[in-house]
């Protein structure tokens, strides 16, 4: 079978870097390709860089064809879902395709409700019988996203915001883990000449940008009034500043909610097990 690369799908997940592609490349050539590339039709889904270095260095493998698919969307959803169930991709990255799966089964269900109008407007009920409600829409909320990523919604809704405002290369530098989401996505605040000036400069210009918007932010809060009894700390948190330890316990509060969001999945996880156990 000749096999077929589609770019579209090629790029739909992010490519791996070049010291993720050498151990890669390390493994196939040791213990050959262990693993099978999937194919939809004889389009290439998975296995891109497999099958390269299958090539590259005549490594023999195996392909199997998922005859589930219908269509371009079925392929991206399970392409998601597969790369959310991996361990090694960064919060960054499950965030990401978290926001993409949305968009697809948003657009899948507004599709479906279209179709069901139309329906219903051909088909009137019986006297006195109401209409049936429409499904609730999945995936619509950031708490249901951030279920599907194993994230908080903070995590979230930081992620939207560094896509909507932050610059290429704002993003290429989360993406490395050469800075925070919750401080890029505080960065991509800034115009776009700051940005790049920011990360050109590196891990210290980028935290430095991020300490002076949160500096910018604070001062134009209103001071907040002193307690009536204790120590007085009016004139301390007037003048205090974001620290690099006030990002990292923001960090730790966004990992503890991911932990709750994790731990609610195990336990919804089991009563649907037990569910099915009982029936």
């Amino acid at each position: 079978m000749q096999i077929k690369i589609n770019d579209t799908l090629r790029a739909y997940i992010e490519p791996l870097t070049e010291a993720e592609y050498a151990a890669l490349e390390r493994s196939v050539l040791a213990e050959g390709c262990r693993d099978a590339l999937v194919l939809w039709q004889d389009v290439l889904v998975d296995g891109h860089n497999r099958y390269q270095i299958c090539q590259e260095h005549g490594i023999p493998f195996k392909a199997v064809e998922n005859t589930s698919f219908r269509d371009l969307d079925d392929v991206k959803l399970w392409m998601i879902d597969n790369n959310l169930g991996r361990r090694s991709i960064s919060d960054y990255q499950r965030g990401v395709l978290a926001l993409r799966k949305k968009e697809i089964v948003r657009a899948r269900a507004l599709e479906l409700a279209a179709e069901a109008a139309a329906e219903d407007a051909a088909i009137a009920p019986p006297d006195g019988e109401a209409r049936p409600k429409p499904a609730a829409m999945p995936l619509t909320s950031r708490e249901d996203i951030a279920r599907a990523a194993r994230l908080s919604s903070a995590t979230i809704s930081q992620i939207e915001k560094i896509q909507k405002t932050a610059t290429p290369e704002l993003v290429e530098a989360v993406r490395s883990g050469t800075i925070s989401i919750n401080a890029a996505a505080t960065v991509a605040s800034l115009p776009e000449d700051a940005q790049i000036a920011a990360v050109a400069g590196g891990k210290k210009e980028l935290q430095k940008a991020a300490k002076e918007v949160r500096e910018l932010r604070t001062a134009g809060r209103p001071a907040k009034e002193p307690k009536e009894s204790g120590r007085d700390h009016s004139d301390y948190n007037a003048n205090r500043h974001p620290t690099e330890a006030d990002d990292l316990r923001a960090e730790n509060a966004a990992l503890r909610e991911k932990n709750a969001a994790l731990l609610a999945e195990i336990t919804n996880l089991q009563r649907r097990l037990s569910e099915l156990v009982a029936s």
